[in-house]
């Protein structure tokens, strides 16, 4: 009986020595986003609210995703959630629910929402890649971006473009501007824009449209033919998936756009040459490398969770289209005065006001002074 016993304790004894090693190597090496051991794969998923396929903003995303899964070897899945805002929030609530060690969407529009989930699922880490809510919980990271700078340099090239003697510039001082919905979001684009194209040139007048709607490309395309008859001959986009009805309008009356978020021109040159050949630049937010940079940190453990970072020029957050479209239709001297305002820009020599600080009645006054 005695030697019963001291088999059966030896044997519990190894058992439990083997559980413990066990527990200890799946902590060694884990990452920050769930303490999975370092041969797992971490999981990533992104919520995109609306749908895939606007060539800017959610499809920028999308790319910062597939990079995600590309150069991080992470297990990813993208979820379009439609534009039923009433299943937004649902679909945030099950998703967290499931087994993803990172859930990412953005915009502020999902930001409230977004932080709720988060704050409900504190064993969970949540990325907002864009949005211009300073509040985070303790497990969110947050990014913004300077859109009113990149904007201003935006504007600049607008305003070059139309007093310049470009194939399809008019003589008319009139740029134009075209935006999803007359929100601070949007107006920070706005603001930035007409002041760099008042810093080329003082008396240029702006002409400017709100769709109120981000998915509406018949929206845009009526919108901008209004401005192009009208006199403009360049249009920044600023509106989302509307924003692909400025590029039709501009194909329709051989005119100039700017894209916006992505590199606008390049996404459409293997479809629509012709199309893509009118948009000279775009501003681009580079949520893909954000993303990418975002969760490289978090798998790293140095990402400083619980707070937001605005990229600009200097943190590569930012920046216009420099592209085969830009150097061809662009004039190499007027290149040159955008590269001496981007620099100013990044110097600090040039600031930019941004309208999420403004009243309403501020960027009214700013709209009314250039209006045509």
């Amino acid at each position: 009986m005695l030697l019963t016993v001291m088999v059966i304790v030896t044997a519990c004894g190894n058992n439990t020595a083997s559980n413990g090693n066990t527990a200890n190597t799946a902590n060694t090496g884990s990452n920050a986003a769930g303490g999975e051991a370092s041969g797992d794969k971490l999981k990533v998923v992104l919520l995109i609210p609306g749908t895939l396929g606007d060539k800017s903003f959610f499809d920028a995303a999308n790319n910062g995703l597939q990079r995600v899964k590309d150069e991080l070897g992470a297990e990813t899945k993208v979820v379009e959630m439609g534009t039923d805002k009433t299943k937004w929030e649902p679909t945030f609530n099950d998703i967290a629910a499931e087994d993803w060690d990172v859930v990412i969407s953005g915009g502020s529009e999902i930001t409230e929402m977004f932080n709720m989930t988060a704050e409900a699922n504190p064993d969970k880490k949540f990325i907002n890649y864009d949005t211009d809510i300073e509040d985070a919980p303790a497990n969110m990271y947050n990014m913004s971006y300077s859109t009113n700078e990149v904007s201003f340099l935006a504007g600049a090239v607008a305003a070059l473009a139309t007093q310049s003697d470009m194939p399809n510039a008019n003589p008319e001082n009139v740029i134009g501007f075209v935006g999803g919905m007359d929100i601070p979001g949007i107006n920070a684009f706005l603001v930035g824009y007409i002041q760099g194209a008042q810093y080329v040139d003082p008396d240029v007048k702006v002409a400017v449209s709100y769709a109120g709607d981000f998915v509406n490309p018949a929206k845009g395309k009526e919108l901008s033919l209004i401005q192009y008859n009208s006199g403009v001959d360049v249009i920044f986009n600023v509106a989302g998936g509307t924003g692909l009805g400025i590029f039709d309008a501009a194909k329709e009356k051989t005119q100039y756009a700017i894209g916006v978020d992505s590199d606008q021109g390049m996404l459409l040159k293997d479809t629509d040459s012709e199309k893509a050949n009118l948009i000279v630049t775009s501003a681009i937010k580079k949520i893909d490398s954000a993303i990418l940079g975002a969760v490289t940190k978090l798998q790293d453990g140095t990402l400083e969770m619980g707070k937001r970072d605005v990229l600009g020029f200097v943190e590569d957050g930012v920046g216009i289209a420099e592209n085969g479209i830009y150097k061809e239709v662009f004039p190499a001297d007027l290149q040159a005065k955008v590269e001496e305002v981007k620099q100013k820009l990044i110097s600090k020599e040039i600031t930019v006001d941004n309208a999420m600080g403004m009243e309403t009645s501020e960027v009214e006054a700013i709209r009314n002074a250039v209006k045509p």
